[in-house]
Order: C-alpha cells, then structure tokens, then sequence
C-alpha cells in the first residue's frame, strides 16, 4: 500500500503532532457500526506501532496498518485536508473513502 500526502495535508499533520512523537495509524473503524464490514476509515496518532501491523509507503509519513484491515483500502490512495470542511480526504483514483476523515490522538497521556 502506497498513500500520497498532499501539502494542506502535511501541514495538518505537521501541526498537530512532531515527527519522533508517535506514529499515524489508518484503521477501519467498524465500533458501533453494527458489523465488521461496516466502518469508516479514521487516522490515528499512536505511540508506536504494535508488533505484527504492516508499514503502508508514503512521503514524506509512513502509515501503519493492521492486516485484517488491508482488505478495505486499494493499493495507492491519496490523503488531503479540506480546510473548509476542517477534515481530512482519504481518496484513490476509483473512490473517495472518507470525505470528512478525522486525525485522531490515541496516544497515552
């Protein structure tokens, strides 16, 4: 998996936590949905990446996954900040997966 970042969408990132301070994390979040087939893809901030998830490729961030959600997500995607809407877009060249994506810290405080 590959994931382009756009430059509204580094400067976001950029402002919310500093390279070293923790890791992105692009989950299939499917609580509260009802199934596990129905969710919504969220990115995270965690502390580190646990043992067995995947490293997506990515400039200038690296986004771990877990495996059993590689399934939802094709293999190059393209992450972009809206700032009108003061969200972030995960979309590829076939879908748009999230046009109102939340970053959100789930790192220990």
């Amino acid at each position: 998996m590959h994931i382009t970042f756009t430059d509204h969408a580094v400067e976001q990132i950029n402002s919310r936590f500093a390279p070293g301070d923790g890791e992105l994390k692009l989950v299939f979040d499917s609580e509260g949905c009802g199934c596990a087939v129905s969710g919504v893809p969220v990115l995270w901030i965690v502390d580190q990446a646990a043992d067995k998830e995947l490293r997506a490729e990515g400039t200038p961030y690296r986004i771990v996954y877990e495996k059993r959600h590689e399934v939802y997500f094709e293999d190059r995607m393209v992450l972009d900040f809206e700032p009108k809407r003061g969200s972030f877009i995960l979309k590829s060249d076939g879908q748009i997966y999230n046009a109102q994506m939340r970053l959100i810290d789930k790192r220990a405080q």
